[in-house]
This record gives C-alpha cells, sequence and structure tokens, in this order.
C-alpha cells in the first residue's frame, strides 16, 4: 500500500492514459486503484480544489467524479441552508443527505450549520447504498472536518425509518442502468415524487437537487405548492444545477414563493412563482423594428435567465425591449450597468442586404459571430460573410419584431 501511495503522489501530474500503458516495475503497486486515484485527483482540482488541497482523500470511480457537485455550487447550496437554518431550528440542527454520493453537498452544508453563530448541528447523516462510497466517505469526512453517521442503505429505507429531521437533502440519480441521462422527475431514483409527501411530513425543510436539463416549470407542477423556492445556477454562465426549496408540514413559516436566477456575480433576478402561474400574465415589452441608424445598447441575458424564460419579468425591472418575439436579446437607448448578462454598444444595424452588409462590415475582416432566432448558423453566417473568429468586434444575427432578418455589429462594454 505504501508503495501505491507513493506511486500516486510521484505520477499525480502525469497523463492517466499514457500512464496506464507503462510497464510498472513494482509488482505490489495497485496500478487500478492508483490510476483512479490519480484522476480523481486531477477532476478535483478542477472541480473541488479544497478537496484535492487535502492528503489523504480517496476518490471514487470517474462516473461519481463526473456527477458530484462543484465547490462553487455546493457552497451556494451551503449558503441557502445557513440563510435559512434559523428558521427550522431554534438552536440545534438535525440534517439528513438522502443521496450521499460523493458527499461533496453533504460536507459544505454540514461545515456550514457546524459554523452557524446560533444553531449548532447536533446530528449529520450521510445515507448512500453505494458501499464503496460508504467506505470512501467514512475515510473522507474526518479529514474534511465533519463529523457525520454514515448510513449504507437506500434512500427510501431511510426515509421511512427517519422519525423528524430539520433539513433533508435529496440529489436523485439522473441515468438509468444502461448509463442513459434522464431529465424528467419520475425517471430518477430515488423517485422523489412518490416520497414528496412523506418527506414533508418529516422534515421541515427539502432541498432537491435536480438536472438543469429538466424543465422547471412541470417540476414545480408536479411537486404542487409545496415548492417555496426555485434556484437555478449558472456558474461561467453554464447552468449546472436547479434547486428547488419545499417547506414541510411542521414549518410555520413558509413565506413567498420566489425563483431566483443565480450566475457568478451577476443580479439575482427575482421572480414571484405565483405571478408565473396567473392566466394572462404579462408578456415581454417589445421593441419597434430598429432602423439603420439606431444607436443603443444590446443585452444577452445570462444563462440562468435564459433557462428561466422570464423575459418579461426582466423587461419590467430593467427596462429593456425584447429585439424580437423569440430572439431572446434585449435593447435599450441608455446602458444599463446592472444588467444581468452580457452588455454591448450597438456600433451599426444591417439588413442581410449585400450592400448594406458590406457597408456595415467595412474593413471588418474578424468577429464573434452569434445567432439568435436566425435562419442560418453563427458557422454558416460566417462563411457568408468571410469573417474569422475573434477579435474585439461582436456580431449578431436575429429577427426583428416585424419578422426581419438583422445583423447587429457591437463591441463588448
Amino acid at each position: 500500500m505504501v508503495d501505491t501511495l507513493e506511486f500516486i503522489k510521484r505520477h499525480r501530474e502525469d497523463d492517466v492514459r499514457q500512464l496506464a500503458l507503462k510497464r510498472v516495475p513494482n509488482e505490489g503497486i495497485d496500478l487500478p486503484w492508483a490510476l483512479t486515484q490519480i484522476a480523481g485527483w486531477q477532476a478535483a482540482r478542477r472541480k473541488i480544489p479544497s478537496w484535492a488541497a487535502i492528503d489523504g482523500i480517496v476518490y471514487p470511480q470517474h462516473i461519481s467524479m463526473e456527477q458530484c457537485s462543484s465547490d462553487r455550487t455546493s457552497e451556494y447550496k451551503a449558503k441557502l441552508i445557513d440563510d435559512s437554518c434559523l428558521a427550522i431550528a431554534d438552536s440545534e440542527v438535525s440534517f439528513v443527505d438522502l443521496t450521499g454520493g460523493l458527499g461533496v453537498d453533504f460536507v459544505a452544508i454540514a461545515k456550514t450549520l457546524h459554523q452557524h453563530a446560533s444553531a449548532v448541528i447536533n446530528h449529520a447523516v450521510y445515507v448512500e447504498r453505494n458501499e464503496e462510497l460508504c467506505t470512501i466517505a467514512r475515510n473522507n469526512f474526518p479529514l474534511l472536518g465533519v463529523d457525520a453517521e454514515v448510513v449504507c442503505t437506500t434512500a427510501e429505507e431511510y426515509l421511512h425509518s427517519l422519525k423528524h429531521t430539520n433539513l433533508l437533502f435529496v440529489d436523485p440519480a439522473r441515468r438509468d442502468g444502461a448509463g442513459r441521462k434522464m431529465v424528467g422527475i419520475a425517471d430518477c431514483t430515488p423517485d422523489i415524487l412518490s416520497l414528496k409527501d412523506e418527506m414533508l411530513r418529516k422534515a421541515d425543510m427539502v432541498m432537491i437537487k435536480l438536472s438543469p436539463m429538466l424543465d422547471w416549470h412541470k417540476a414545480v407542477a408536479d411537486l404542487g405548492g409545496c415548492v417555496c423556492e426555485v434556484h437555478i445556477v449558472s456558474v461561467d454562465n453554464e447552468c449546472k444545477e436547479l434547486l428547488l426549496i419545499l417547506r414541510g408540514e411542521r414549518s410555520e413559516e413558509k413565506g413567498e414563493r420566489i425563483l431566483y436566477c443565480v450566475n457568478d456575480d451577476d443580479e439575482v433576478l427575482k421572480v414571484d412563482l405565483s405571478s408565473l402561474e396567473m392566466e394572462g400574465r404579462v408578456e415581454s415589452r417589445m421593441a419597434p423594428p430598429l432602423e439603420k441608424g439606431w444607436r443603443g445598447f444590446l443585452y444577452e441575458p445570462n444563462a440562468s435567465i435564459m433557462k428561466s424564460g422570464c423575459f418579461a419579468e426582466l423587461c419590467a425591472k430593467y427596462g429593456v425591449s425584447q429585439i424580437g418575439k423569440n430572439s431572446n436579446l434585449f435593447v435599450s437607448d441608455t446602458m444599463i450597468d446592472i444588467f444581468p448578462g452580457r452588455k454591448f454598444v450597438v456600433e451599426a444595424v444591417s439588413s442581410m442586404n449585400k450592400s448594406e452588409v458590406k457597408e456595415t462590415l467595412g474593413e471588418t475582416k474578424r468577429a464573434n459571430v452569434a445567432v439568435r432566432n436566425f435562419p442560418m448558423s453563427a458557422e454558416e453566417l460566417r462563411r457568408r460573410l468571410k469573417l474569422t473568429d475573434g477579435g474585439d468586434d461582436y456580431l449578431f444575427g436575429t429577427t426583428l419584431t416585424d419578422g426581419s432578418h438583422c445583423l447587429l455589429l457591437c463591441k463588448k462594454c
């Protein structure tokens, strides 16, 4: 074992695929396990650097590393719990993670509750049906500063035996037996729809982590009025998680029902869920068709807002107008510094008329080309205009409110 650990330490920066092909001179080295640890550490260095910085952490097979949360998303969940823990307990908080996995979320939440000034976690339970992951958790948690009970059983079995807890966390598996990704709630394991009522009877607060591919409207409709918060979480403008907060029967304060669109340091767009469920809700403010000489500002919402589809609320809050019904780009005459997404100053507007396009582009030979609701791909448009990729110019192909196609030559603000 000592030889294997030394091998891991010596080669953890190496290419795992190349390393697997090399002949290992020492027969005492467990090469398959060593390769798993090296690959796991390399993945952790990118995704969960707080774990990679600690010696002795054991890593599971690739699939568990792929599915685990990152430091940034786990910290966001922990902050949500931290903000809510005073509402779910006076002084002591019990916490159960029904689908432990590698334990990144479990560790972040447990450590945050331990550190809370007014609430002390008195019982943290990690539940996982995979024995290997349980063994890894028993090794890793003390190194990560977490005192927890590790239980190897199914989420269903543990929940049936549970009397009460303040917080339940569940991250249902989103792959079937053949490894295919599943995005519907009913297709995940455990089936949280069938367990919902029991979870709400036995916990003050339930946090459910779901695939960002999921239709959040349907998820909320399936789970019913117990959903108090929806968080669409993006990192580096890539949608990573859909989080649902449910309040149990014992919780006295359910408060408003809010959707949060979160992306790094962008201002968070908050939307009243009840207003989204109303019939005849207000539609987005539409911009009149842009004319050739128009100068103003163009906005591309971040990934979480794009996922939410809450464009009317976006227009109302920031005073912008949607450029076309399905184009999902927005404009204003004055700069909106706090807009949550990318911001551009529009230098020229052109129709698709050849002479007008030529005049608009002028000496421009290089641009970052993107399309929104446009009859050709970005690559096709780039080839047609004979542009190379990159540079400081941004060119958007899109469709206006009157159905006409246009090009907008911009620079990033």
